[in-house]
């Protein structure tokens, strides 16, 4: 499993950008990813969602993870847009899919505080 950069190094680009960006760099992608995570967790959804959404766009596409979640690929992009609501069983098989292909492991923690 790779190691993931500390976020203060994780600097966001536009969407295009992270999906030029990711193919080259496979540790801002595994950090874009625990992006996506740690702002859902904060209770940003919505901008959560749009991370996971360009990270998905960047690597495995969301027809491939639809074969691998038993969901279609239309539905996982409603469900990743601004007006999606994910049930939790959807989230954390997508989630536990995007670790699986990146070779990473994501543990939520308590934080400072």
């Amino acid at each position: 499993m790779r190691q993931l950069q500390p976020r203060s190094q994780l600097r966001l680009c536009s969407g295009a950008g992270q999906q030029k960006r990711i193919p080259r760099n496979p540790a801002f992608g595994d950090a874009l990813l625990r992006e996506g995570i740690d702002t859902m967790l904060a209770r940003d959804v919505d901008a959560g969602k749009a991370i996971l959404r360009d990270y998905i766009k960047a690597t495995v596409g969301f027809e491939k993870l639809g074969e691998a979640t038993g969901t279609p690929a239309k539905s996982l992009i409603r469900m990743l847009g601004p007006r999606g609501n994910p049930q939790a069983p959807n989230l954390f098989g997508i989630i536990g899919y995007l670790q699986k292909q990146a070779g990473v492991e994501l543990h939520v923690a308590r934080g400072p505080g």
